[in-house]
């Protein structure tokens, strides 16, 4: 698959994993784009820039995730054609948007970027790690309050990773491959690369989900539906969403720490391989009825 891709921008996690791709990428700026003839491509990527594609009628384009936050009119109308698709990479995200009346006759697809399963995995057996921790990202300080206390009440001193005070990913990887569990407390995702790449280094989580966008400190945003989990099963380790339900699904999941297997779950749903294959799959499958 050759694949014309227009890096203005790109999350540096997305990109990381889309170059690794099982593709040919050709990589310009959006001012070059008049240079070539997009009709010798397979499909036109650009995740952060609006193209018109009435200009380039039959030719395939996927745009997303990085436009705005929420639709833009002008943009949308700009990318609206019979093959063009944007692209969220979760379900919740998909869903939030379609909501917008500018995103009436707009294609969606759903395409997680893969998350890198050798830079993040598994270097000391599970039953050796005694470390604990709570990653922190835009929720209420008195909820970081509650959990580090329980846990400190409970016989665990966790050490605390703040998004928002920054941390080194060295550090972050070094500390996964010897903690026993986490303890996550975050806003909404639309895809939640940190959280996956602890679960890569096979680190059982329970996290303290959110159901809403404005559960995000800080932040003025409407009851929108959302989650801290887009991807996620049982073999992740539990979820909860009211604190008083702290005690008994931290009962049920040190119960059950040593049947986890979340690098599992990577390595079967976001490995680089497996997004790699979702993203062929998608571009496949563009104007097929």
């Amino acid at each position: 698959m050759f694949v014309l891709f227009i890096n203005n921008y790109m999350h540096p996690k997305n990109l990381n994993a889309f170059m690794k791709y099982n593709i040919t990428i050709k990589s310009i700026s959006i001012t070059e784009i008049d240079k070539f003839d997009l009709t010798q491509y397979d499909v036109i990527y650009s995740p952060a820039q609006p193209i018109d594609v009435s200009k380039y009628p039959g030719v395939k384009f996927i745009f997303g995730p990085h436009f705005s936050v929420f639709p833009n009119e002008l943009q949308l109308k700009m990318i609206k054609g019979k093959t063009s698709i944007y692209i969220q990479p979760s379900d919740w995200a998909k869903e939030a948007w379609q909501t917008h009346n500018s995103c009436n006759n707009i294609m969606f697809g759903v395409i997680p970027f893969g998350v890198d399963t050798i830079r993040f995995n598994e270097i000391m057996p599970a039953s050796q790690r005694k470390s604990v921790f709570i990653y922190f990202k835009r929720r209420m300080p008195s909820e970081l309050h509650t959990v580090y206390n329980f846990l400190l009440n409970r016989g665990f001193n966790p050490f605390i990773f703040d998004y928002v005070k920054q941390y080194n990913e060295v550090d972050y990887i070094n500390f996964l491959h010897k903690s026993k569990f986490g303890l996550w407390l975050d806003a909404h995702e639309s895809q939640g690369f940190a959280l996956q790449e602890a679960l890569a280094c096979n680190v059982p989580l329970l996290v303290w989900n959110v159901n809403s966008m404005n559960q995000e400190y800080g932040s003025n945003y409407k009851n929108i539906p959302a989650t801290s989990i887009p991807y996620w099963n049982s073999s992740c380790g539990e979820y909860f969403t009211n604190a008083a339900q702290l005690q008994e699904i931290f009962d049920k999941f040190l119960q059950n720490i040593n049947f986890y297997k979340p690098r599992d779950f990577i390595l079967e749903n976001l490995s680089i391989e497996k997004c790699s294959a979702k993203f062929v799959k998608l571009v496949n499958n563009m104007g097929s009825s």
